[in-house]
């Protein structure tokens, strides 16, 4: 049977051959630990209409079947992403995964519907571990050398889980029954459960003094900070009044709490002495405008091809797929070409890629049609590939053990927001330039003006991040980041 493996990060290097099973079966349970969570989010999302219908309720109660799943990823990732830290990321990566398998057993079988809302709460928590954790065992588990392979493949598997959900929750709608779309991560669970227990590196208990105590009170202010400013951004579904802006403001303020709050405290959630680190400030940056980028083509891509190309529904998710496909195809390969030739050099590569794709989408489109859409697709779906595999290398190759958790828990929590913010701001940005007050009946070419503006403003927001990365590019490879954060 396999045994943990017991090692540190830079023992990794030096591991043996018999080693190496080992190692690929716990890369494996890293990977169905990615898997999971993009799951949870697109296969529930397929399933709201039916859900609507299963509990006589209004789209916008069932709604937060996903938005209570959301918010707890957005809003916990970084508290667990430090008690991971603390306690051992084994010990609560499987908690994480227990609770995730259960609270998905506990959504398939509710009665009601806010009890399905309250499990997928719990299962949106055990999400949160799962994320913020995974990452950060990539240290424990492979040689730095192959980091970014390794990187490229959770990629990989969080892009085949997105793809999968729409497809997958259709299926299993169709022949069993709404329920079957929660119930199906239960076998997943438990294996995935199998694998991290059996392979993943043991807790190392050590004298470190970082380990005396969690920092509740930065806890409770950065979770309602963040929740007030992910529910400024979604409810409304894409207006903006005084509830939005409401919240917007009470983010902003939260957030001044928390700094207040983490200047002072003996053992903070975040050390804010980390931010003085250039590269990852700019990392944690450029994170967000790619999501919130990325964010326009799941926001704006079904209207312009359902009411500017006249594309029925069957072939609007046709080509709606083949983003997710060339992420799944492109993920691996990223991360052996980041590891062949660097990770700083390969994030400048990855926007260079990114910003022609969004350019193209300004422009083929209406030059070519959905031949021209695909083209542009096929240009920027790669270069985000690239760009998150060399980004997330860099942020977690040279970060020290006991800062790993926090360190991707605050990456994946850049990502989140920037997918919210993206959400909100370019689909106002889409509408805007529509110039119509409901963009689902717009004539056709107001919808086309609107994804040639969305674009193009996508297209600045990558260039911004360009600037960043080069104005942030390391002379000589990092190191002060783990002594930063000490």
């Amino acid at each position: 049977m396999l045994k943990p493996i017991i090692a540190e990060p830079d023992e990794a290097v030096g591991r043996s051959t018999e080693q190496i099973p080992s190692v690929r079966w716990a890369l494996a349970g890293l990977s169905l630990s990615m898997l999971l969570p993009s799951l949870g989010t697109s296969i529930a999302n397929v399933g709201l209409p039916t859900l609507a219908q299963a509990f006589n309720a209004s789209f916008q109660e069932v709604q937060w079947i996903v938005l209570a799943y959301l918010l707890a990823i957005t809003t916990l990732i970084v508290s667990v992403g430090r008690l991971g830290d603390i306690v051992g990321r084994r010990r609560l990566l499987l908690a994480g995964i227990f609770l995730f398998t259960m609270a998905s057993g506990l959504s398939g079988a509710a009665p009601t519907l806010w009890l399905l809302v309250a499990a997928r709460a719990a299962q949106g928590l055990a999400a949160a571990v799962m994320m913020a954790l995974t990452m950060a065992f990539i240290g424990d588990t492979v040689p730095k050398a192959r980091t970014g392979s390794a990187m490229g493949l959770l990629g990989t598997m969080s892009a085949i889980g997105t793809a999968l959900g729409p497809s997958l929750g259709g299926v299993l709608i169709a022949g069993l029954g709404w329920r079957a779309i929660f119930l199906v991560n239960v076998p997943l669970g438990i294996l995935t459960f199998l694998l991290a227990y059996r392979t993943l590196p043991v807790d190392r208990r050590g004298p470190n003094n970082d380990r005396a105590g969690f920092d509740v009170v930065g806890t409770v202010l950065l979770a309602l900070t963040l929740a007030a400013y992910a529910l400024a951004m979604t409810i409304g579904r894409g207006s903006f009044g005084p509830l939005n802006l409401a919240l917007l403001l009470a983010s902003v303020f939260g957030l001044g709490l928390f700094v207040h709050a983490e200047a002072g405290a003996a053992s903070p959630l975040i050390r804010l002495a980390m931010f003085r680190d250039a590269a990852l400030s700019a990392s944690l940056a450029m994170s967000a405008l790619v999501s919130t980028v990325m964010m326009a083509t799941l926001v704006v891509g079904p209207f312009y091809l359902s009411r500017a190309l006249g594309l029925d529904a069957a072939l609007v998710g046709l080509v709606m797929s083949i983003g997710p496909i060339i992420s799944t195809l492109s993920g691996i390969p990223a991360g052996r070409i980041v590891d062949r030739w660097g990770a700083p050099f390969m994030v400048i590569v990855g926007l260079v890629a990114m910003a022609a794709g969004s350019f193209a989408l300004s422009m083929l489109p209406a030059m070519f049609g959905i031949i021209g859409y695909i083209a542009a697709v096929a240009i920027l779906t790669p270069g985000y590939q690239l760009f998150q595999a060399a980004n997330n290398t860099a942020v977690m190759k040279d970060v020290h053990s006991d800062q790993r958790g926090v360190i991707s828990a605050v990456l994946n929590l850049s990502r989140n927001l920037g997918l919210i913010t993206g959400a909100s701001v370019m689909g106002a940005v889409f509408a805007l330039a529509s110039a119509a007050i409901d963009v689902t009946t717009a004539h056709p070419q107001a919808v086309a003006t609107g994804m040639r503006v969305a674009f193009f403003v996508a297209a600045i927001l990558i260039v911004v991040a360009l600037a960043i990365a080069l104005g942030t590019r390391p002379r000589a490879p990092r190191a002060r980041l783990s002594e930063d954060v000490q």
